[in-house]
C-alpha cells in the first residue's frame, strides 16, 4: 500500500507519532489509508449538507475495511459570485482545487480517494486532480437541489435573475421579486436545472466515476446518504482490483461523455471542463469532434433552462442511466468502458427504463435530431466557438446584423439596461476570456436581453467569456483565439456585420462599418487594423487571479494553467 511509506517500519516511527497525535488507533493504521476530499462550507448552498455526506462515505470506507481521513477542497458559488468581481475567481478554482489535492493526496500517501464536490469549477477540478494522482478514486457529489415553487410553477435559481430583469424592463413588481427570492432556491443541493454543477455531475457518471444516481437523487433524499456510503465501500473494492481513475476516463469513455452531453443538453462549461480532465488523463479531447457526434446523437432532455423539467424529475425518469439506454440503443455508445463499479458501461445500464417520456424523450421521438451544443468557427472565430443550441429560439439559430462592441460586460449589460441595444443586434463582448478576465460568466446580460421583451429572441451575444448553465437565448461563447490573444474579436467594430448559422456551425464578419464585403476585402481590412492596433492585454494583476490570467490556456484547450 502507498500508505505504507508514512506507516511501516523504524523509520516511520515519526510519521506514526503524528498519526497517534490524530486519536489513531493501531488497528487503523493497518489499513488502507483513505482520502475523503470534502468541498463542505458555509457559503455554497449545493456543499452545506456535505458533511452529512462525508460521515455516510466515512462509515462505508470503515465497514469495507479501511481507515477514512477527510481533507479540504475549496469551492465557489458562482450564483453568490455573478456580476460582479468575484466572478472573476470562479473558473481559477477548478486548476486551484486540482492542484491543492494533488499536495494533500500526494503529501500524505493516500491509498485510495473519495470525491465529494458539489459544483460548478470544484466538480471538474476534482476530476482532475483523480486524472493526475490516478490512485483509486470514487465521486460522490451533493445532489441537486429541489426545485421552488412560485404560484403552482416549478422554478429555480434561473428564475430569480429573469425576475431581476423582468424588474428592470418595468414587468414585474418588487413584491413579485420577493416572492421569488424566498421561494426559488428552497433545499440545499447543486442548483436544480441542468446548469454546470448538474452537467459536471451527470457526466462524472457518464465517465463512470460516480455511482448510479451520483448526478440526479435530490441533496435532502437519505437516498443520497446511501449512495456516500456505497461509494465508501465501492472505492474499497477498486482498491483490492487496483481499478485507477485512467483505467475508467479512457478515450472511449470521453466520447460517451460528448455523447451524453449532446443528448442531456448539458452547460456549455462543459466543452471547457471536459477537454481540461482529458489533459489531466493523457488525453487530447478535440472539440472540432463534438459536432460529428452532434449530427448523429438526438438531443432527448430539455432541463430547465431550455425546458420546464429539473434534476429531480429526471432522477424519476430513470436519471443517466435510463438515458444512456436510451442512446445505447443507436449503438453511440462505447459499453465496454470500465466503471467504478467494477463493471462495464453496458453492464451498468442494462435494464435501466425510461419511466417518463415527457422528461426523457424515447430515440424515436426526440426534442431534435442532433444534439444540444455546437461548436462553430470562421473568421471570428478561428479556432472554435460554443453555442447551447438547445436553449436557442429556433427563429434565432441563424442571424445577421450589426456588432456593438463593448470591452467588458458591465458596458454592455449597462447598455442592454438602458436601452440602448436595438432590435437586430449582436452584442459582443470582448477581453472576456481566460486571459484577458478569468473568463467570468455573462449571465447577468443574457438574462437582461432575455427578459427585455422588445429584445428577447431578437438579439445575440457573441463573446470570448463563457456562459452560466442557466443561460438561454442565441448566446455564444468561448470565442477563440480570445481578443487578449489577438484574436478578430480584439479588431471587429461597432457596426461591422456578423452573421451566424449555428445548424452550419459557422459565425463569421460579413461586412464592414455596415457594408457587405467579400472574404477576401474583410481579410484585408482585419490586417490593417491588426497592423495599426494593439490588443488589450491586462497589466498590473496579482496574486492568483494575475498568474492565472499571465499562464491561462486558451478556451478551446480547456482554459487550464
Amino acid at each position: 500500500m502507498k500508505s505504507d511509506s508514512v506507516k511501516k517500519g523504524m523509520q516511520q516511527a515519526p510519521h506514526r507519532s503524528l498519526f497517534h497525535a490524530l486519536g489513531m488507533t493501531e488497528e487503523e493504521m493497518e489499513r488502507p489509508l483513505i482520502g475523503i476530499v470534502s468541498s463542505y462550507n458555509e457559503i455554497v448552498p449545493g456543499h452545506m449538507n456535505l458533511d452529512k455526506i462525508v460521515d455516510a462515505v466515512k462509515m462505508g470506507v470503515a465497514m469495507a475495511g479501511g481507515t477514512p481521513v477527510m481533507v479540504p477542497a475549496i469551492a465557489v458559488c458562482d450564483g453568490i459570485a455573478m456580476g460582479h468581481i468575484g466572478m472573476k475567481y470562479s473558473l481559477v478554482t477548478r486548476d486551484l482545487v486540482a492542484d491543492s489535492t494533488e499536495c494533500l493526496a500526494r503529501a500524505h500517501a493516500f491509498d485510495a480517494l473519495v470525491m465529494v464536490p458539489n459544483c460548478d469549477k470544484n466538480v471538474p477540478g476534482l476530476l482532475m486532480a483523480a486524472a493526475r494522482i490516478n490512485i483509486p478514486t470514487v465521486f460522490v457529489s451533493g445532489g441537486p437541489m429541489l426545485a421552488g415553487r412560485v404560484h403552482g410553477h416549478k422554478t429555480s435559481l434561473s428564475s430569480m435573475f429573469e425576475a431581476v430583469g423582468a424588474y428592470t424592463a418595468g414587468n414585474m413588481t418588487e413584491e413579485d421579486v420577493m416572492e421569488y427570492e424566498q421561494k426559488a432556491c428552497p433545499t440545499c443541493g447543486s442548483c436544480s436545472g441542468m446548469y454546470t454543477a448538474n452537467s459536471m455531475n451527470c457526466l462524472t457518471e457518464v465517465l463512470g466515476m460516480g455511482l448510479k444516481g451520483n448526478g440526479t437523487i435530490p441533496a435532502v433524499y437519505s437516498e443520497r446518504l446511501k449512495l456516500a456510503k456505497h461509494a465508501g465501500m465501492a472505492v474499497m473494492e477498486m482498491l483490492k482490483k487496483n481499478i485507477c481513475p485512467r483505467d475508467i476516463m479512457t478515450e472511449k469513455a470521453f466520447r460517451n461523455a460528448l455523447t451524453m452531453d449532446m443528448a442531456l443538453g448539458c452547460s456549455t462549461n462543459s466543452m471547457l471542463h471536459l477537454p481540461a480532465i482529458a489533459h489531466e488523463a493523457g488525453l487530447d479531447l478535440n472539440l472540432e469532434n463534438a459536432n460529428e457526434i452532434s449530427a448523429k446523437t438526438p438531443n432527448l432532455c430539455h432541463l430547465a433552462p431550455a425546458g420546464p423539467t429539473y434534476m429531480e424529475d429526471l432522477n424519476e425518469a430513470g436519471g443517466i442511466y435510463a438515458v444512456m439506454n436510451e442512446v445505447s440503443k443507436l449503438g453511440l455508445l462505447e459499453l465496454e468502458c470500465m466503471t467504478v463499479t467494477g463493471k462495464t458501461v453496458g453492464e451498468n445500464i442494462k435494464n435501466c427504463i425510461n419511466k417518463n417520456h415527457e422528461v426523457i424523450r424515447p430515440v424515436e421521438d426526440p426534442y431534435s435530431q442532433t444534439g444540444g451544443i455546437a461548436i462553430l468557427k470562421g473568421n471570428l472565430a478561428p479556432d472554435s466557438a460554443v453555442v447551447k443550441r438547445s436553449a436557442v429560439a429556433p427563429e434565432m439559430l441563424k442571424h445577421e446584423g450589426p456588432a456593438r462592441v463593448f470591452d467588458c460586460e458591465e458596458d454592455a449589460f449597462s447598455a442592454v439596461v438602458s436601452h440602448e441595444i436595438k432590435q437586430g443586434d449582436i452584442l459582443v463582448i470582448r477581453y472576456e476570456g481566460p486571459r484577458g478576465s478569468g473568463m467570468p460568466e455573462m449571465l447577468m446580460t443574457t438574462e437582461a436581453i432575455v427578459c427585455d421583451k422588445d429584445l428577447n429572441g431578437k438579439v445575440s451575444l457573441v463573446t470570448d467569456g463563457r456562459f452560466s448553465g442557466a443561460t438561454r437565448g442565441a448566446a455564444i461563447g468561448h470565442v477563440s483565439p480570445e481578443a487578449a490573444r489577438g484574436g478578430p474579436l480584439a479588431f471587429i467594430r461597432s457596426g461591422d456585420l456578423i452573421h451566424y448559422d449555428v445548424e452550419k456551425r459557422s459565425l463569421d464578419i460579413v461586412g464592414i462599418a455596415g457594408e457587405k464585403m467579400t472574404p477576401e476585402k474583410i481579410a484585408e481590412e482585419m490586417e490593417r487594423r491588426k497592423s495599426e492596433e494593439d490588443p488589450k492585454l491586462p497589466a498590473g494583476r496579482k496574486g492568483l487571479f494575475g498568474r492565472y490570467t499571465r499562464h491561462a490556456l486558451s478556451a478551446m484547450q480547456g482554459a487550464g494553467y
